[in-house]
């Protein structure tokens, strides 16, 4: 019956919108959308690359997802690692999945994001 995942929605906190667009936007250069009036005074972000589309959404009472998070499939995990430590972002490598290259990091409220490897397993 499902047919895709249309988007993900993760929490941050309220007034945190421009700590967050320099990740989002800067270092996964994910394009920001245009929310629909009723929609966009809550704040948050609706944010879109390619088939991938994250929401940010405001939360009064905001905890961090620190083990709950989404799973991103990247072409070039190095580069995105190394741009993210240059960002001062840090980058956990996990090797727990056989075949699998990936690592995580946690976004300016301390969302956990996972980026995996594009290739020949995925």
């Amino acid at each position: 019956m499902l047919i895709k995942l249309d988007h993900i929605l993760l929490a941050i906190p309220p007034g945190s919108e421009d700590l967050c667009r320099p990740f989002y936007v800067g270092l996964l250069e994910l394009a920001e959308q245009v929310k629909p009036p009723n929609l966009a005074k809550r704040g948050g972000l609706w944010l879109r690359s390619g088939g991938v589309e994250i929401h940010l959404g405001v939360e009064k009472e905001f905890r961090a997802a620190r083990k709950a998070h989404p799973a991103l499939q990247v072409k070039n995990l190095d580069g995105l690692a190394k741009r993210m430590t240059e960002a001062g972002h840090d980058v956990i490598w996990d090797d727990e999945v056989p075949d699998v290259r990936r690592f995580f990091t946690y976004d300016p409220v301390g969302n956990r994001i996972e980026f995996v490897e594009e290739g020949p397993n995925s």
